[in-house]
């Protein structure tokens, strides 16, 4: 995942440039992904008694999806050449 870095002497409340949101949103199902992770993290690590089966799965599965798109965004970032 890449970041968007703040450019210096920009002010903080400027808005973003079309092509800081076209990276956003470029990387939008990365970041959702990471989020269900987390999500189910927080979900397994505060259950009373424990994880349950059902916070196993839900875990096991928000991994798989994150993998899968970081294994996407890899595949297309290969695909499309670099602009320097």
């Amino acid at each position: 995942m890449r970041i968007v870095p703040l450019r210096r002497g920009s002010a903080v409340d400027r808005e973003p440039s079309a092509a800081d949101l076209k990276a956003i949103e470029a990387e939008w199902p990365e970041i959702e992904a990471g989020l269900a992770v987390l999500d189910a993290e927080i979900r397994a690590l505060s259950a009373e008694g424990g994880p349950s089966v059902l916070d196993r799965r839900r875990l096991r599965r928000a991994e798989h999806r994150a993998l899968t798109a970081r294994e996407l965004a890899d595949r297309r970032s290969a695909d499309s050449p670099e602009v320097a």
